[in-house]
């Protein structure tokens, strides 16, 4: 029973990450698909190029909501249903499902955005500490450099930094490791124009 539980969570969580909320708001609103402007990312910062900021804030803050409770949901099922709580499957396979989903999201052929927001939905589901910190972090670096990309690729790797400085679960850990890899990856094309000094800035 407890592998069914674990298996309703990582697709309900998988389901719920692959609403496309980017593609949604600029369908709406522009009546223009998303992924054919600027980077072809559903996330925040390409959503900005076409709806501004109320657009930018908006992706973002329902892409960490997004994020945040199917997570939330795990930790509350993995305590009731004795679903191996001393391990935290159940909260780390929500988590993994939640940002794979953003990312390639079955409602667009598997295309999809970066998971940043929806990473930070899911730290904070997680470790408020943590989560808090790397927000803060990522405001700083964003507006010094004026380079989300950077902000966003650094703040995957001060994540397992401070999961471990704070002794998190091992899940966790790893969990938060796997993710700075995969979220890394997903930007590998502005790693390539951070380096030729060709990425865009934002203001």
């Amino acid at each position: 029973m407890e592998i069914v539980w674990l298996l309703l969570i990582f697709l309900g969580a998988y389901v719920i990450g692959s609403i496309p909320t980017g593609y949604i708001i600029v369908k709406t609103f522009k009546h223009q698909d998303i992924r054919e402007v600027g980077s072809g990312s559903t996330g925040a910062t390409n959503v900005k190029r076409v709806l501004g900021k109320r657009g930018f804030y908006s992706v973002l803050l329902i892409d960490a909501v997004k994020g945040f409770v199917p997570v939330m949901l795990a930790k509350y099922l993995e305590v009731k249903y004795g679903l191996y709580a001393d391990l935290h499957i159940a909260s780390v396979l929500a988590s993994l499902a939640v940002i794979v989903g953003h990312s390639k999201s079955v409602f667009l052929n598997f295309t999809g955005g970066k998971s940043v927001a929806t990473t930070a939905g899911v730290g904070l589901a997680l470790d408020w500490r943590v989560a808090t910190i790397c927000y803060l972090y990522f405001i700083v670096v964003a507006y010094i450099s004026k380079y989300i990309s950077l902000a966003s690729i650094t703040v995957m790797i001060l994540m397992v930094i401070l999961m471990i400085a704070f002794h998190g679960p091992l899940s966790y850990v790893i969990f938060c490791s796997f993710t700075a890899i995969y979220v890394i990856y997903l930007h590998r094309e502005n790693i390539k124009r951070l380096v030729q000094g060709t990425e865009n800035k934002v203001r």
